[in-house]
């Protein structure tokens, strides 16, 4: 078992996007375009889900004690207000 890092959630975010785009995204993205990553900011296992509860649900199955990061793939936020477009893939 990892113990629980208890990190502010600037340091959070800081540690989910590193690891998304050292080792996530050329993974999943284009493929996955609007799917949601869950990542585990401890170890970097993630998992990919239609929305949060579903890509959680698959992590915390393979790793109960995850520390959880969201993203969706290939675009700019996690959640948006009003439709922003799918970031440009390069």
């Amino acid at each position: 078992m990892i113990p629980k890092l208890h990190l502010p959630k600037e340091e959070v975010a800081s540690r989910g996007k590193a690891i998304y785009e050292a080792q996530v995204r050329s993974q999943v993205d284009p493929e996955y375009l609007g799917k949601v990553v869950a990542i585990d900011i401890s170890i970097g296992e993630f998992a990919i889900g239609e929305n949060s509860l579903n890509a959680a649900d698959i992590l915390l199955t393979q790793l109960p004690d995850a520390q959880i990061w969201f993203t969706r793939v290939g675009h700019r936020a996690m959640h948006r207000i009003g439709y922003a477009g799918p970031m440009e893939l390069s």
